[in-house]
Formats: C-alpha cells, structure tokens, sequence
C-alpha cells in the first residue's frame, strides 16, 4: 500500500507545457515584439491613470476612484499572463511550475471576478449622476464608493476561492500539455486523473453565471442612461451615445469572450486562444483611451501635472 502512494506520488505532474499561440517561429518573433510594446502601453496608460487621479484633488470623486480602481485591476490582470506568454515566444522550454499554474489560475478569476462587479459598480455609479443628478452627492457617498470596490474586491476573492480550493486538490498525474499561453482552468482541470465532471460545471456555473449576470445588468443599465439623456437633452444625446457606446464596447471586449469561454461548450482551441487574448491584453488596453483619455476631466489634469512639472525643472 505505501509502495503503491509512494509511485503515485512520484508520477505527480511537478510543471505544466505551454503550447502558446503558435508554433510559427516569424509569427513567434512578431508576437513577442507585438506583445511587448501592447504591454508596455496597458502599464504606463494605467499607472498614468492611478497616478493622476491621486494628484489631482479636482478627481477626488467617485468616478474616477472606481476608474483607478479600474487601472490597477487592468495593470494586474495583463501582468499575470502576459510578461510569461511574451518570454515563451522566444523561449525554446515553454514550462510553467504546478505552483505558479495554480497561483496563475488564482490571480486569473481574483481579477476577472473583481473586475466584472466593478464595471457593475461603475455603471451604478453613471446611472446615479445621470438619473438622479440630485441625490448624487448623498447616494455615491465616499462610503458607498469604498464599499462597492470592497464588494467588488470580496466577489473576485470568493470567486477564485470557490473553484480553486477543489483544483488544488486534484491529481494531476498524466498529461501535463495544455494548449494556450496561458494556465486556462477549464484546460486545466481536463488533464487531471479522474472524472471532473462536477467541478467543470462548478466552473461553468461560477464564471460564466456570474459573467452573464453582469454583462445582462450593465447592458440594461446603460440602456436605461441613454434612454434618459435622449428625454432630457437633444443636444447631449450625441455625445452620450458617443461616450456610452464606448463604454459597452469595453464591456463587450471584456465579457464577450468570457461568456463564450466558459458557457458555450463547443468552442475550440484556437477560438479560446483569440477571446483570451482579448479580455487578457487588448481590454486592459482599451479602458485607459475609452475610460479616461477620451475624458475632458482627464487630459485636462494631466496638462496641468505635466505644465507644472515643467514650470519647475524651468526653474531649476
């Protein structure tokens, strides 16, 4: 019986291959210099951001604590996979420990889940100044706020926990190839010694539930401003549907991919490849320009931060 532990013990998966996106060497090359320079931009434009919004008194308002809130989720979410699927492209042993690939999945739905409900957060946030300009100052107060991030910060954390306290406890004793650039849970899992039947629906229910509850409420919710800035204003209609348009572009960037990922049950690998891409690296890039640079408020301080910083080395 020990004999029997020991050996299965000893063929316990200790490291996992990375397949990445292709097996093309130009493609390769590109890729990792593609993917560097999109990397380096999610986090200067995020730090940026975070970085402005506390310098600048005028920003010290519920919006734009959501918006670094946004920032620093964005900066963490592309820095979990990216930096490691850009160095596989040039690397010939593309690996990844048992460790780091629990502690990826981890980190993966911690900011995936935190995420969704802080776009919901958001969107309660621009339906409150938007239908009930009024009130705003009362309902958005600095509690509200700090206690929707801390719902949205507490819903990724029971997200992640919920499904990665059974996978740490599967055995992994096969196969050990999963076919992305990243570790992906429902790859994952698929490659562990016995039947995960349940705990594929667990994720199923968990992520794509929670991720289509989300996307069904912020469609609805910027529904509903937009409908209410046509009544009130003509004139501002154009801009909102402008703005809010961009907004659910995001959104749909950012959920699209999820949903399909982890509800619809026949997609394929190179599908999930390109959709995991997308909520992975390009959303992180895109909520910086629709978010924030698009923003009056925003460029205006970031004039004035980079006008006063020159004033100074002037008079040095």
């Amino acid at each position: 019986m020990d004999g029997q532990m020991e050996k299965q013990n000893n063929s316990m998966v200790s490291e996992f291959i990375l397949l990445g996106l292709t097996k093309s060497h130009e493609l390769q090359i590109f890729f990792s210099f593609f993917f560097s320079i999109i990397y380096i931009s999610i986090v200067l434009g995020n730090f940026i951001i975070i970085f402005v919004v506390k310098m600048d008194s005028q920003l010290h308002s519920p919006m734009y604590f959501l918006l670094a809130n946004l920032s620093f989720i964005d900066m963490s979410l592309a820095s979990f996979a990216t930096p490691k699927m850009i160095y596989d492209l040039i690397s010939d042993y593309k690996t990844t420990s048992y460790e780091g690939c629990m502690t990826q999945m981890f980190f993966l739905h911690l900011l995936g889940g935190s995420e969704m409900m802080l776009l919901v957060a958001m969107a309660i946030d621009r339906y409150t100044a938007i239908c009930k300009p009024l009130h705003y100052k009362n309902i958005m107060s600095d509690r509200v706020c700090f206690g929707l991030a801390l719902v949205s910060w507490t819903t990724g954390l029971v997200h992640t926990t919920s499904q990665m306290v059974f996978t740490v406890t599967l055995p992994f004793c096969g196969p050990n190839v999963v076919d992305s650039f990243f570790c992906d849970l429902p790859r994952v899992i698929k490659l562990a010694c016995r039947d995960t039947y349940d705990l594929e629906l667990l994720v199923i229910a968990n992520s794509g539930i929670l991720s289509l509850f989300c996307f069904i409420f912020l469609f609805i919710s910027y529904s509903i401003i937009l409908t209410t800035v046509q009544q009130y204003s003509s004139r501002g209609s154009s801009k909102a549907l402008s703005t809010l348009s961009a907004h659910i572009t995001v959104v749909v960037c950012f959920f699209g991919p999820c949903i399909f990922i982890y509800i619809w049950p026949f997609s394929g690998v190179s599908i999930d490849k390109i959709l995991s891409v997308f909520y992975t690296i390009f959303t992180p890039l895109l909520n910086p320009i629709i978010y924030t640079f698009r923003n009056k408020d925003m460029k205006t301080a970031i004039r004035k931060i980079m006008t006063k910083n020159v004033s100074s080395i002037s008079i040095f």
